[in-house]
Order: C-alpha cells, then sequence, then structure tokens
C-alpha cells in the first residue's frame, strides 16, 4: 500500500514532524511519502491562506496520481481543496478534518475541536454544518497559538490543550477532544492520559482511515459531486 501525506503549507519542519510520528504507526505494508507544497504561506490560519494553497495542493495531488499511490492525504484541518482534489483524482483522498469530525461523532455524544485563534472558530462551525454533523458538535476551542508555535512549542502547546479541553468537558459535555492542526501529531497521547476523555489526532486518524478504505478497495464516487471536471483552456 502506497499513500501520499499532502502537507499544504511550505513549513519543512512541520512536514518533518508529521512525517516522523505517522512513521510510528503506519502498518509495516504501508509506504508513506510525506511532502509540503512547493509555494505558497508557511501556516494555514485564514481563508486567505487556504486560498493561496490550494493551486500548489492540487498539482501535489496530481503527483500522487501520476506515480501510481493508492490514496491521498490532505493533511491540514480546513481540508484546503478537498472536493477540487477528489474530482481531479482517481485515487482516494482523505482530508484530516472531514474523516477526523465523523470518527469523533461515532467516539463520543459531543466532540469539541481545537483552533489557532478566535476568527477560525466560525470556520469550524461552518465545517460541522456542512457535513451534518451539529448534533454531535459540543465547541471550538480557542488556543491563541500560532501553527508554527504549536509545531515548535509541544509542551506549551498540550498544557494549552489541557487547560481548554477541561473547560470543554466540564462546561460543554465534550466527550471527545479533536487536535485541530496536523502540527499537533503525536500529541493526543500525552493529552488523553491528562485528561481521560478521547483526544484524536487528525493525521494519524486519516492515515489509518485511509488504509482501511484502501484495504476495501473503495475511493469517492465519481458520479456527480466528484465528477471529473471538464476539460478547457485555462490561461
Amino acid at each position: 500500500m502506497r499513500i501520499f501525506v499532502i502537507n499544504p503549507n511550505t513549513s519543512e519542519s512541520m512536514t518533518d514532524h508529521l512525517r516522523r510520528e505517522l512513521e510510528k504507526i503506519k502498518r509495516s505494508d504501508t509506504e508513506l511519502k510525506v511532502v509540503c507544497s512547493e509555494y505558497g504561506p508557511v501556516s494555514i490560519e485564514s481563508a486567505y491562506d487556504e486560498a493561496l494553497a490550494q493551486p500548489p495542493t492540487l498539482e501535489r495531488v496530481r503527483q500522487a496520481n501520476e506515480e501510481g499511490y493508492d490514496a491521498v492525504i490532505l493533511a491540514c484541518f480546513s481540508d484546503p481543496a478537498l472536493d477540487a482534489a477528489k474530482e481531479i483524482s482517481d485515487i482516494l483522498v482523505v482530508g484530516i478534518e472531514e474523516s477526523t469530525m465523523h470518527i469523533a461523532a461515532m467516539l463520543g455524544h459531543k466532540f469539541s475541536i481545537t483552533t489557532a485563534f478566535r476568527n477560525r472558530v466560525s470556520t469550524r462551525e461552518l465545517h460541522v454544518r456542512e457535513r451534518g454533523l451539529e448534533s454531535a458538535y459540543a465547541s471550538t476551542l480557542v488556543l491563541n497559538m500560532s501553527v508554527l508555535e504549536m509545531d515548535a512549542e509541544p509542551e506549551r502547546t498540550k498544557s494549552r490543550i489541557l487547560e481548554v479541553a477541561r473547560e470543554a468537558v466540564e462546561r460543554d459535555g465534550a466527550e471527545v477532544i479533536i487536535l485541530g492542526c496536523a502540527g499537533l501529531a503525536g500529541y493526543a497521547e500525552d493529552v488523553e492520559r491528562e485528561l481521560g476523555v478521547v483526544v484524536l489526532d487528525p493525521s494519524s486518524v486519516a492515515l489509518k482511515v485511509a488504509e482501511a478504505l484502501v484495504d476495501l478497495g473503495v475511493r469517492h464516487s465519481k458520479v456527480a459531486r466528484f465528477a471529473r471536471p471538464p476539460v478547457k483552456e485555462i490561461k
């Protein structure tokens, strides 16, 4: 099994971190290629960042198809270009946000999601609604830390996650906490041990979902929503 993991930002440090953590949990027969975008924002923390990240992300999706991989993982919690990636891809595409939200809804009555700054709370709420999971959504937890800080300062980040997650459990009835950033790969186990509720690392969840779906031989339907876009001149 060959899985192509795309970090849609340009941070080599975060990409290396992601690669190390996923290599620890992949199946022995799974080959991983973990890459970042060749150009674009160094981190993704706004709709503007997402828009800038989409063209180079789609180039990586095409690369994965051309190189004969079995699946693609978009390792950014906003799932930038997810629908477009499914349109142009003949292989499975898994977004870490989409897959983890659905898994979280299976594992507890309510889930909460961490995010970098307050401006992203509305985005999380919109994405929950798009996926039909409003009844399972408890809250979004603001860390007030940048994506690059989360990647570079794991102990400070874990401490902040514990602080806001405890509030979500006590105040909002959260039974599952989603670490809403690919830069938080590998942090879930420590946080779960301290907190006593289920804590999900979306990149790890997406990898295991991808492995399972490849084994099942299924991929996204090409009948309508993810049908190939019409061929046309692009200037």
